[in-house]
């Protein structure tokens, strides 16, 4: 697992597709801040909640000149019936091979019922104009956690 991001770092660059089969890059949003968020999987409650939350949010957050992208390991068709379903506007792109995920220390060990296991680290990535780290939150709550960025940024 890589090093936990902190902020002044330079982001880790990616290129993803999206829940279409496109590429979207981090580089696509250079000059406007991103706010990165992953999550373990799309269609399942929390990440639901927190992928409804962002979109809730969208207009809020790019008035403030943040773009959102949420990363998952699922597929790009998975990810398509998951903002079908839940009527997302957030950018979603697929990881599923991981290596984003690693690059941004979100995914390793996790703990669940006393059991140690390998997975995705619900994680808060907010990178700045130049693509440095402004913030690094990690094994972040599904809930709330939307209006504690709000709040946090000042917005």
């Amino acid at each position: 697992m890589s090093e936990r991001l902190q902020p002044g770092d330079v982001a880790p660059a990616f290129t993803l597709p999206d829940a279409d089969g496109n590429e979207v890059s981090l580089a696509d949003h250079k000059g406007r801040k991103v706010i990165v968020y992953f999550y373990p999987a799309a269609l399942t409650p929390g990440c639901t909640k927190q992928a409804c939350d962002f979109t809730d949010n969208l207009e809020v957050l790019a008035g403030a000149g943040y773009d959102v992208i949420g990363i998952s390991p699922d597929k790009p068709e998975k990810l398509a019936k998951f903002r079908e379903k839940e009527n997302l506007k957030v950018t979603l792109l697929a990881d599923t091979d991981k290596q984003v995920l690693d690059a941004y220390a979100a995914f390793g060990e996790k703990k669940n019922y006393g059991k140690t296991y390998m997975g995705v680290i619900r994680s808060t990535i907010i990178v700045d104009e130049s693509g440095k780290v402004e913030h690094a939150l990690y094994n972040v709550r599904a809930t709330g956690h939307v209006a504690k960025i709000i709040k946090d940024l000042g917005i």
